[in-house]
C-alpha cells in the first residue's frame, strides 16, 4: 500500500491493522558516468514498492534528498546540510507518530546518510528522555544492502569490482526498474580507485569520474531483478520482526 496513492480514510483503516510504516530514504547525487543521479533513493523505493505487492505493508513517500555534500562538485547533486537533514527527519517522524504509527522504519539507500539519520533518532528520543516520558513509537534504520541475504547475493554476483560507490549492485537495481535509462561508458581504469571521503573538491580530485572502487559495467538488469526480489523478501521479514517487538 502506497501512502501517497491512498486517501486519509484508507490510512485510518490501515492503522487498525498495523501501526508500522516504511520510509524509503536516500540521496540525489552523482553515481559515476553511467549511474542515475537518483540511484540512492530509487533503490529503496523500488524494493519497498516491490515488497508491498506481496504483503500488507504501508510505504510512505520517498525522502529523496539526503546528506551528500561530498558529491557537490558533480553537476546534478542536491544535498542537505546534516543539521537540515536531521531536522527534516524529525518532522517526518513526529508527523507519522502523531497519526498513531508506532514503528517507523527507514529503508536507506545512501551510506552518507547513516550518521545523520542516527543522530536524528537520538534528537527525537532525547525529547522524551529529558522530560521523563516514554516514547510511544520506535524508529529503525536499515540499509537495503543489509537486508537478509542481499549482501551475500551481491558478493556472489560481483566478486570483484563491487566497490563502495556507484556499485554494480545499485546500478543493476535501477537497470531492472528503468531499462530505458541504461547508460554505458568506457571506464578508465575499469575498477575505480578508493580512499577517504571529505569535502566536494577533494572528492572530485580523488575520484575523477565519481566512482569509488567499483566497475558498474558488471551490472545487468537480470542481476538487479535478483537483488530486488531478495531485498523485498528481506524487508517483509525485517519489518514483521520490528512490528512484533514487545516493549519491556
Amino acid at each position: 500500500m502506497l501512502l501517497h496513492r491512498s486517501s486519509w480514510p484508507e490510512i485510518e483503516a490501515f492503522l487498525t491493522r498495523s501501526t508500522s510504516v516504511v520510509v524509503p530514504i536516500g540521496s540525489n547525487e552523482q553515481h559515476g558516468p553511467t549511474g542515475l543521479l537518483g540511484t540512492d533513493w530509487m533503490c529503496p523505493e523500488i524494493i519497498a514498492t516491490e515488497a508491498q505487492k506481496d504483503a500488507d505493508i504501508l510505504i510512505a513517500p520517498t525522502f529523496n534528498i539526503g546528506m551528500a555534500q561530498h558529491h557537490l562538485a558533480f553537476p546534478g547533486t542536491i544535498s542537505l546540510r546534516p543539521s537540515t537533514f536531521i531536522a527534516a527527519i524529525g518532522d517526518w517522524v513526529r508527523s507519522l507518530a502523531g497519526h498513531g504509527f508506532t514503528r517507523i522504519y527507514f529503508l536507506n539507500g545512501h551510506g552518507g546518510n547513516v550518521a545523520s539519520i542516527e543522530a536524528a533518532f537520538s534528537e527525537i528520543y532525547a525529547e522524551y528522555s529529558y522530560t521523563g516520558r516514554r516514547a510511544p513509537f520506535a524508529c529503525k534504520l536499515k540499509n537495503w544492502w543489509d537486508l537478509p541475504e542481499v549482501l551475500g547475493l551481491a558478493n556472489r554476483q560481483f566478486p570483484v569490482g563491487h566497490g563502495s560507490h556507484a556499485t554494480p549492485s545499485e546500478i543493476a537495481v535501477t537497470q531492472w526498474a528503468y531499462p530505458d535509462a541504461i547508460k554505458t561508458a568506457n571506464y578508465a581504469p575499469q575498477i575505480a580507485p578508493t580512499g577517504p571521503i571529505r569535502e566536494a573538491l577533494d572528492f572530485r580530485a580523488r575520484y575523477a569520474d565519481g566512482r569509488m572502487g567499483s566497475d558498474p559495467a558488471l551490472a545487468t538488469p537480470e542481476k538487479g531483478g535478483e537483488l530486488v526480489a531478495t531485498a523485498a523478501r528481506g524487508l517483509i521479514k525485517d519489518l514483521a520482526a520490528f512490528g512484533a517487538e514487545i516493549a519491556p
